[in-house]
């Protein structure tokens, strides 16, 4: 009993379990928002929404310049000196002012641009593109200023901000949608994010003055031009592979219909839930682990270890899934939803795959392996997409799903072959 009440008390056991609550907060409030897609905005609706979402990704790594991971880093390096955290945020704060002005612009004054592109001529929403335009400068400096929160050590802040967030993106949500059915699930797509600014700033400015802070005499190229090289991993995953997805998706609506889009997004959400736990658990835990490793032997004993802890109770756990799909269809979303029925296995075991090679994928970002990492990543988006068009022709919309399962095995089986020295 003391050994297990030392164990609880250990600072590391309360955070990780302090997460594992934000996470299950998370995944609720998730299933919340579907459920009311469902029965307000139906499965036309719930692609619609998914377009945007893939949108907002893409932009929201643009307009951030893919810098969080290299702030979180900086920001940790420097955290005793003051004038060098002054100059990070100082010349951070400013890059992304400028470059989110720009997007804001463009996004406002070719609103009917973006709607043609992302809903397609037959739906009129530009005004979600004119409300973008002006929280997305918001949206932007809320992600930086929980990258040096973040940077800072704050562990639990960050834990606190995400919770009340996602709170705050439930109640939006709900009213919108209520409310405006699409026009306002489409909303609450873009209000929510913007609004967990005011979150991030009151934390922020219990650590730094954060407005004494920004001063342009302060603003340093150098911090931009280390900044950079942590930024093109994240720009080239987060930028293109949301577009491949809306591109694909577009094809779907133009050859089976809007609704046979909204079951993929739908089988995608329920995807996203499940695997947020595993995504957690190795950024939390075995990418430090995978950083600090010197040797090969390190490394795949780090490997088997998340091979034989983790994996088996995934494929346990996705099992259970699969023999509950109608069960959960009927719970998360409505029977319209039950044709997504016939997209779980596919999905499932394309999953399976994935998480085979998440921990493998890893090693790029912890050895920065950053041109090996970018020549794979389009290679496996290029594959994903032309395999989605392919399939689609004979198999309608389970052929996104054999598509998905197809790349994540032929990803696996490269990486297998690139990282084989850290597994045999």
């Amino acid at each position: 009993m003391g050994f297990v009440k030392k164990y609880t008390q250990n600072n590391l056991f309360r955070i990780t379990s302090f997460n594992s609550l934000s996470v299950l907060l998370k995944i609720g409030i998730g299933l919340i928002t579907s459920k009311l897609l469902a029965v307000f905005v139906g499965p036309a609706g719930m692609a619609l929404v998914g377009n945007l979402r893939n949108f907002l990704t893409s932009l929201e790594s643009i307009s951030t310049l893919g810098f969080q991971s290299g702030i979180v880093k900086y920001v940790a390096e420097n955290e005793k000196n003051k004038v060098e955290i002054q100059k990070i945020i100082a010349t951070v704060c400013i890059a992304l002012l400028v470059v989110v002005i720009v997007l804001s612009g463009l996004l406002f004054f070719l609103a009917s641009f973006w709607n043609s592109r992302i809903f397609g001529d037959n739906f009129e929403f530009s005004l979600v593109f004119k409300i973008l335009a002006l929280a997305l400068p918001w949206y932007a400096i809320s992600i930086f200023l929980l990258a040096v929160i973040n940077g800072l050590g704050k562990f639990k802040n960050v834990i606190w901000i995400n919770c009340i967030g996602n709170t705050i993106g439930l109640l939006v949500s709900v009213l919108l949608i209520l409310n405006f059915k699409t026009v306002g699930a489409l909303l609450a797509v873009v209000i929510s994010p913007a609004l967990l600014f005011f979150v991030t700033f009151y934390f922020i400015n219990k650590e730094i003055s954060f407005f004494d802070t920004i001063r342009f005499r302060l603003f340093d190229f150098r911090i931009i031009k280390n900044l950079s090289s942590y930024s093109l991993m994240a720009l080239v995953s987060a930028v293109f592979g949301p577009f491949v997805l809306l591109a694909i998706r577009n094809h779907v609506i133009e050859t089976l219909g809007i609704d046979q889009a909204g079951y993929w997004e739908t089988m995608t959400r329920i995807s996203s839930y499940y695997l947020l736990f595993v995504s957690t658990l190795l950024s939390v835990y075995f990418l430090p682990k995978l950083s600090n490793s010197k040797t090969n032997q390190e490394t795949k004993t780090i490997f088997w270890s998340y091979y034989k802890n983790i994996l088996p109770v995934f494929i346990i756990g996705v099992m259970l899934i699969y023999f509950l799909r109608f069960f959960i269809i009927r719970l998360l979303f409505t029977a319209d939803f039950l044709p997504v029925e016939s997209l779980f296995f596919w999905q499932l075991l394309g999953d399976v795959f994935k998480v085979c090679s998440l921990i493998l994928g890893f090693q790029f970002l912890a050895k920065k392996l950053t041109g090996t990492f970018i020549i794979s990543e389009l290679a496996s988006l290029v594959v994903l997409y032309f395999s989605s068009l392919y399939f689609i022709r004979i198999f309608g919309i389970e052929g996104v799903v054999i598509a998905q399962a197809f790349d994540n095995f032929l990803y696996l089986f490269v990486l297998c072959i690139y990282f084989k020295k850290n597994l045999v």
